[in-house]
């Protein structure tokens, strides 16, 4: 049994739940105002849909990688994440999508619930890579659908502004996959066609994109004036909190990621983030030119970095956890509530994490 102020859909109680099989089995208490009293914070546990890494681990090096990264990513509250792949030659996504297929039919203990697959590239403008490697190429749809095949796919992130790319668009929503615009020097005008196409998202919103300008608003325009979903990336790095904030206006369902690393949970040094050499130094991930690439950031972290800039902790919470299980149509996860999986996190009243559960397995938090 867990007591505490608990963030249920319907708002805060102060009370109780409980866990059977799994699942949240009861769920009981009074409406409260979490700031009237001492006790700790029960949330939903958080989903992350854009992980490359963590623990020294990248999800290109196949099934024990990723593993290692969702041990990790558990001890700071993920419960459920999308393993994201990045840009490789045809035979090399191939072996690692079969790897990641094989990865996903289980959830080992100690570990978040790998919840399929984000496959961000390689249809991407090779003008806008990023940390992407250079290996960026026009879709055919023959070969996305193969690539389907092998593993349990989400999310594709691609660049709607290459040609070709929009009959693509519309066979992969027509499927259920949630088509992210990323990686792209699209205008606002192919921001909005790809949006009428079928696309869901934005990937990493104002990362790798062509920005706002009042007389040429770009893809940025077109995600701020036309959104419903979009990720971001909240370590304070990547996007300016004034932004952040006019994200949070604009953008009903925001959510947000971590673009984590092999890096992430690990000392300074070099590592690897699929084909590129990167290296953590200062807080930062980066290619040798200085570019970044991808993050060290954790969700407890993000959670607290949020909170810092004045959010709500209700509103946060649903930024970490609620949006994007509705994005996947996952009803019965990042939410508190019965028959719900027993995914959930326990922070104290300094918003430090103090306990973590996975589908009711109790994880150990890193100090």
């Amino acid at each position: 049994m867990l007591t505490g102020n608990i963030l249920t859909t319907q708002g805060w109680i102060l009370g109780c739940l409980t866990v059977r099989d799994g699942r949240i089995a009861h769920l009981d208490g009074v409406p409260v105002d979490p700031q009237t009293n001492q006790e700790p914070y029960i949330l939903p546990g958080f989903i992350d849909l854009h992980v490359h890494g963590g623990g020294g681990a990248d999800v290109m090096e196949g099934a024990a990688a990723v593993l290692t990264m969702a041990r990790l990513h558990a001890r700071h509250g993920t419960t459920g994440l999308l393993a994201t792949t990045m840009t490789a030659p045809r035979p090399e996504l191939e072996t690692v999508l079969a790897e990641l297929a094989r990865a996903a039919q289980s959830r080992p203990g100690g570990s978040a619930r790998l919840l399929g697959v984000h496959l961000e590239g390689p249809y991407l403008n090779p003008a806008k890579l990023g940390a992407q490697p250079d290996a960026a190429k026009t879709a055919a749809l023959e070969e996305v659908l193969h690539f389907l095949s092998l593993a349990p796919v989400r999310v594709v992130t691609l660049a709607p502004e290459v040609a070709g790319h929009a009959p693509i668009i519309e066979a992969l929503a027509a499927r259920g996959i949630r088509v992210q615009i990323g990686h792209t020097l699209g205008s606002y005008e192919d921001g909005v066609a790809a949006l009428r196409c079928g696309a869901s998202g934005f990937t990493h919103l104002f990362n790798a994109m062509s920005g706002l300008h009042h007389r040429e608003p770009g893809m940025v325009g077109a995600a701020l004036a036309h959104a419903e979903f979009a990720e971001l990336i909240p370590d304070l790095l990547h996007v300016h909190p004034g932004a952040i904030r006019a994200a949070l206006r604009a953008i009903p369902k925001l959510y947000c990621v971590t673009d984590a690393t092999a890096a992430t949970g690990m000392p300074d040094g070099a590592y690897r983030l699929g084909s590129q050499h990167v290296h953590k130094c200062l807080g930062a991930v980066r290619l040798a030119d200085g570019t970044l690439a991808g993050s060290i950031l954790t969700m407890d972290q993000a959670l607290r970095n949020l909170v810092e800039l004045g959010l709500p902790l209700a509103d946060v919470s649903a930024r970490l956890s609620r949006h994007a299980a509705d994005y996947l149509g996952l009803m019965q996860r990042g939410r508190i509530e019965a028959d719900a999986y027993a995914d959930l996190v326990v922070f104290d009243r300094d918003i430090k994490l103090q306990e973590v559960y996975v589908e009711g397995e109790s994880i150990e938090v890193l100090p």
